[in-house]
């Protein structure tokens, strides 16, 4: 029963911006860190940000430093990230990922996450 469920992707020209939404079902949103990872065609999983539990501190992965903004409001069990000028290298499936009682999420492996949503596809043309 436990799901996450990832909308807001889509085509956009580059320099345009897009706000992912990642919806928790099954389980308590406020005690578990989520992640954001992409994977575009023909390359590996990469982790762009991720958001603590409890205190709610962050990572981002370099190149969207700046750009990218990942929040959560646990009252609504939906995480977000706020994508602003888009470039075509952002192009990938976006997956939201989940874990309990996690409070640095920074430190952790992505193979710890193991509550996973089916992705959105995020393109940005140029």
């Amino acid at each position: 029963q436990v799901q996450l469920v990832e909308s807001g992707g889509g085509l956009v020209q580059p320099g345009e911006s897009l706000k992912l939404s990642c919806t928790v079902s099954g389980f308590t949103l406020a005690d578990h860190a989520l992640a954001w990872f992409r994977q575009a065609s023909g390359k590996e999983r990469e982790e762009v940000s991720c958001i603590s539990s409890y205190d709610s501190s962050v990572y981002y992965e370099d190149s969207v430093k700046g750009r990218f903004t990942i929040s959560r409001d646990d009252a609504k069990t939906t995480a977000y990230l706020q994508m602003n000028n888009l470039r075509p290298d952002d192009t990938a499936k976006y997956y939201c990922a989940a874990v309990q009682r996690v409070r640095r999420c920074q430190f952790i492996p992505p193979e710890t996450y193991n509550i996973w949503g089916q992705g959105t596809q995020v393109t940005v043309s140029s």
